[in-house]
């Protein structure tokens, strides 16, 4: 079980705790905004953008070259940026704290 902290565009604050999955799964079906997820988690869209707290990015990694390829294609990124729907959901990123990027 992971409990994951998004932080919206509006300052607002949002705990969900999932078991599997992707985070952008978890984020869709807990309708926190800005994450729309809108190829379905296959890494297409970039409409899952996130920014990593500083703290968790050693608990999600970087992203690897698909994913940073389609990070290119968006205008909000910086160096703790990552697509939510390549974040599996373990008890490793337990804590995080994501920006939603749009």
């Amino acid at each position: 079980m992971a409990k994951i902290t998004f932080i919206t565009s509006d300052n607002e604050k949002i705990e969900v705790e999932g078991e599997s999955g992707s985070v952008m799964e978890l984020a869709v079906e807990n309708g926190v905004e800005g994450i729309d997820g809108d190829c379905g988690g296959v890494c297409s869209c970039a409409t899952c953008h996130v920014h990593v707290a500083s703290e968790d990015m050693a608990k999600v990694g970087p992203a690897g070259e698909i994913e940073q390829d389609m990070l290119e294609l968006d205008d909000n990124v910086n160096e703790r940026s990552r697509l939510c729907c390549q974040i599996e959901i373990s008890d490793d990123i337990d804590g995080i704290t994501l920006n939603v990027a749009h």
